[in-house]
C-alpha cells in the first residue's frame, strides 16, 4: 500500500531521518512509534505531502486518497453535524449537482453512484461518529464557534473517519479525547477498512488497534510485527544481542591490542602484528546503549502527616452562582491513589481544583490538614511557560532565597542537569516541557500530588519512567488521564464523576471499561488471567509503596537517631580533652565513665548506621522492581 525509498530529511542542518525505507502492509494497522523528537511528525508530513523530503520517494497507488487533520480546528457558524458529511466531498458534490441537473441521464448516473457510495446512510454514519467522540444530539446542532478548541479538534477528527480515506494518518489522536472517547475510537478502527498510520504513545492503544510497529529511531525505519507489547519484547531481546556483540567485540579489540603491542617489535611475528593492526582498524563500533536523561522523574517525598489529608462533607462546587458537583463526601489520605474517571464535560477538573484550593465550596464543608502542601499539574502550566527563560531561571523564581544547589538538585531529580538546565525553554520538545512543570510544581515535596493529564506530550518510555516515579512517591496522587495503562499502574482507588457528583467506583478498570462499552463487566474465560494479573500488579504496587513509607520511616528514625548519637560524641570527646568548656552532666563524669559511655555511643553509631543502610538498600531494591 505504501512505501518509503531511502527517505532523507534535513532541518536546520541536522539530518533527521537518514536514508529510512519500509514497506507497509495493504490494509495494515501501523502505529509509528519513536522517542520525542526522533522526527515521527516529519515523516508524517512527507508522506502527507506537506513537507518534501531532500531524498527518497514515497510510493502509493494512483488515485489513493490520504486523510490527515490539519493543525487548525475547524471553526464558523456550521455544526459539527454539517461539517462532518461535508468531508465525504465527492457526495457533497454528488448532491449538490442533483439539484440542479436536468439532464436525465447524467442525473441517472448521478444516483447511481449516490447509490454504490452508499451517501443515503451518510447522515446516520456521521450521527453515530459524532455521538461516539461525545457529541450528543443537541451538541452535533450547535455552532462550531460555541465549542473549545478541544472539542472542535475531535469535529475534525470525525470529519476525517466518516471521509475514509484509503491511508488514514492519525497523529496523536487520543490528546484531546477522554478515556469513553478513546475506547469508541479504538473500536472503530480495528474494523477500518483500508491502511491505517497511527502515531500514539499510549500503550494500551496500540495493542488493541495495531497489527505492526514501524519504529523511528536515529533516523531509521524498523517494522516489527505485532502489537507495542511485541515490539518491547523484540527490542529488549534486539538491545541484549547488541549489549553482548559489544561485549564480545571488546574483548576481541583488547586482544589484537595486546597482540599488537607484544608482537610489534619482534622481526619474527612483525609481518601478523600489522596483520592484527589492521584487523583491529576495520572493528567498526557498535554503539552503546545511552542512558537517557529525559526518562527521569524524581519526586521528593513529604513529610509525614496524620491521615485525613482532606475530607469533604456534602460539598459543593462550581463557577458563578452554578454547581458543576454536588453532595461531595470524600476522604482522601496520605499515600492513596485516585484515578478520577468519567466524559471530559463531567466535572473532574473541577473537582481536582476543589482539592487544589483553586475553587472554594459553594455549599458544604471540606477540611484540609494546615500543614498540607499540594502540587497541581495542568496542560496549561506546561504553555504558559516562559518560552525566553531556562529551566534554572524558572525554578530560581519559584525558590527565592534558596541555595544555588538545591535548586540544581531539584532540576536534577527530572534530568535538566549541565547544559539543559540552562536551555531556552522554546528550544525544550513538548516532553521536555511537560517534565520541567512537573518540576516546578513539586519543588516544594508536596504531600497531595493532582495530575490532570500529565501523559500528553510524553512518549512510551517516559510514560513507564513516570509511572516507576509515581509508585515510589511517598505523598497521595490524584490523577486524570486518559492513559489506561497508566491509570492501571498507578491507581488504587476510581473515583467515578458522573451525573453531578463524585463517587467511588467499584471495580477494576477493565470493569469500567465494560461498564462503558455497556458489555458485561464480567471478563471472558479467555481474558480472566490478564485481568488478574492487572489487579494482581496493582496490589503489588500498593503493598510496595506501603513497604516504601514504612522503610521510609525507618531510614529517616535511623538518621535522626544518628544525628543524635554523633551530637552526644562531640560532646563526650569534649568533656575528655577541654571538660572548661564540656556540658555539666559530662564534666562531672571520670576518665573512666566517659570511656565507658563513648565506648557504648559508638556502638549506638554504628547500630543506626547499619539500619539507615539496610532501609536505603531495601527501599533502592523496590524502586528498581
Amino acid at each position: 500500500m505504501l512505501n518509503l525509498n531511502n527517505i532523507t530529511v534535513r532541518l536546520g542542518g541536522r539530518t533527521i531521518i537518514d536514508d529510512a525505507s519500509t514497506r507497509l502492509p495493504p490494509r495494515g494497522r501501523i502505529g509509528l512509534i519513536g522517542r520525542n523528537g526522533a522526527g515521527k511528525s516529519t515523516l508524517v508530513r512527507v508522506i502527507t505531502g506537506l513537507l518534501d523530503a531532500d531524498g527518497g520517494s514515497v510510493d502509493m497507488p494512483r488515485g489513493s486518497r490520504i486523510g490527515y487533520i490539519a493543525q487548525e480546528a475547524p471553526a464558523g457558524t456550521a455544526t459539527p453535524f454539517e461539517t462532518v458529511l461535508a468531508a465525504d466531498t465527492e457526495r457533497a458534490a454528488l448532491m449538490a449537482e442533483s439539484e440542479t441537473c436536468v439532464d436525465p441521464h447524467r442525473l441517472g448516473d448521478i444516483h447511481e453512484r449516490l447509490i454504490a457510495i452508499d451517501a443515503h446512510s451518510a447522515p446516520s454514519r456521521a450521527a453515530r461518529i459524532l455521538s461516539g467522540l461525545g457529541f450528543d444530539e443537541e451538541a452535533q446542532a450547535r455552532p462550531l464557534d460555541s465549542f473549545s478548541g478541544g472539542w472542535r479538534m475531535r469535529v475534525a477528527l470525525a470529519a476525517l473517519l466518516f471521509a475514509q480515506p484509503d491511508l488514514l494518518v492519525l497523529d496523536e489522536p487520543s490528546n484531546h479525547l477522554d478515556l469513553e472517547a478513546v475506547l469508541w475510537l479504538e473500536d472503530f478502527l480495528k474494523s477500518y477498512p483500508a491502511t491505517i498510520l497511527l502515531v500514539s504513545h499510549e500503550r494500551d492503544f496500540l495493542n488493541n488497534v495495531v497489527d505492526h510497529i514501524l519504529h523511528l529511531t536515529g533516523g531509521k525505519l524498523t517494522l516489527y510485527p505485532g502489537g507495542y507489547d511485541a515490539f518491547e519484547r523484540q527490542r529488549a531481546e534486539r538491545q541484549a544481542q547488541i549489549a553482548s556483540a559489544r561485549a564480545k567485540q571488546q574483548a576481541e579489540r583488547e586482544r589484537l591490542r595486546e597482540y599488537v603491542a607484544r608482537n610489534s617489535a619482534r622481526a619474527s611475528t612483525a609481518k601478523q602484528a600489522q596483520s592484527r593492526a589492521k584487523a583491529l582498524a576495520k572493528l567498526q563500533p557498535i554503539a552503546e546503549l545511552i542512558d537517557d536523561p529525559s526518562l527521569s522523574f524524581d519526586f521528593p517525598s513529604p513529610d509525614e502527616l496524620r491521615p485525613p489529608l482532606i475530607t469533604l462533607d456534602m460539598a459543593s462546587v462550581g463557577y458563578g452562582d452554578t454547581p458543576v458537583l454536588s453532595r461531595l463526601n470524600l476522604r482522601i489520605d496520605p499515600d492513596e491513589r485516585i484515578a478520577l474517571l468519567g466524559r471530559n464535560g463531567n466535572g473532574k477538573t473541577t473537582l481536582a481544583r476543589l482539592l487544589a484550593a483553586q475553587l472554594s465550596p459553594m455549599d458544604g464543608a471540606m477540611n484540609a490538614s494546615g500543614r498540607m502542601k499540594v502540587g497541581y499539574f495542568t496542560q496549561y502550566q506546561v504553555e504558559e511557560l516562559d518560552a525566553s527563560h531556562t529551566p534554572l531561571q524558572h525554578m530560581t523564581m519559584l525558590m527565592p532565597g534558596a541555595n544555588p544547589a538545591a535548586v540544581r538538585g531539584q532540576l536534577g531529580r527530572f534530568g535538566f542537569s549541565g547544559p539543559k538546565a540552562t536551555t531556552e525553554v522554546g528550544k525544550l520538545s513538548g516532553g521536555e516541557r511537560a517534565r520541567l512543570a512537573l518540576a516546578l510544581i513539586t519543588r516544594d515535596a508536596p504531600h497531595l500530588l493532582i495530575l490532570d493529564e500529565p501523559t500528553n506530550h510524553l512518549d512510551v518510555d517516559a510514560r513507564e519512567a513516570l509511572i516507576q516515579a509515581l509508585n515510589g512517591y511517598g505523598g497521595a496522587v490524584l490523577i486524570v488521564s486518559h492513559d489506561r495503562h497508566m491509570l492501571e499502574m498507578t491507581a488504587d482507588r476510581l473515583v467515578l464523576v458522573d451525573r453531578g457528583t463524585a463517587k467511588d467506583f467499584d471495580g477494576s478498570i477493565d470493569d469500567y471499561i465494560a461498564f462503558v462499552l455497556a458489555k458485561d463487566p464480567a471478563p471472558a474465560k479467555g481474558e480472566a488471567k490478564a485481568v488478574v494479573n492487572k489487579k494482581d500488579q496493582r496490589r503489588a504496587n500498593a503493598e510496595a509503596r506501603e513497604k516504601g513509607q514504612a522503610l521510609r520511616k525507618e531510614a529517616k528514625a535511623a538518621e535522626a537517631e544518628l544525628e543524635r548519637q554523633t551530637r552526644l560524641l562531640s560532646a563526650i570527646d569534649q568533656a575528655m580533652f577541654d571538660p572548661a568548656k564540656a556540658d555539666k552532666a559530662l564534666a562531672n563524669l571520670t576518665m573512666t565513665d566517659l570511656m565507658k559511655r563513648r565506648a557504648s555511643v559508638q556502638k549506638a553509631i554504628e547500630e543506626a548506621e547499619l539500619k539507615w543502610l539496610e532501609a536505603s538498600e531495601a527501599l533502592e531494591a523496590i524502586s528498581a522492581d
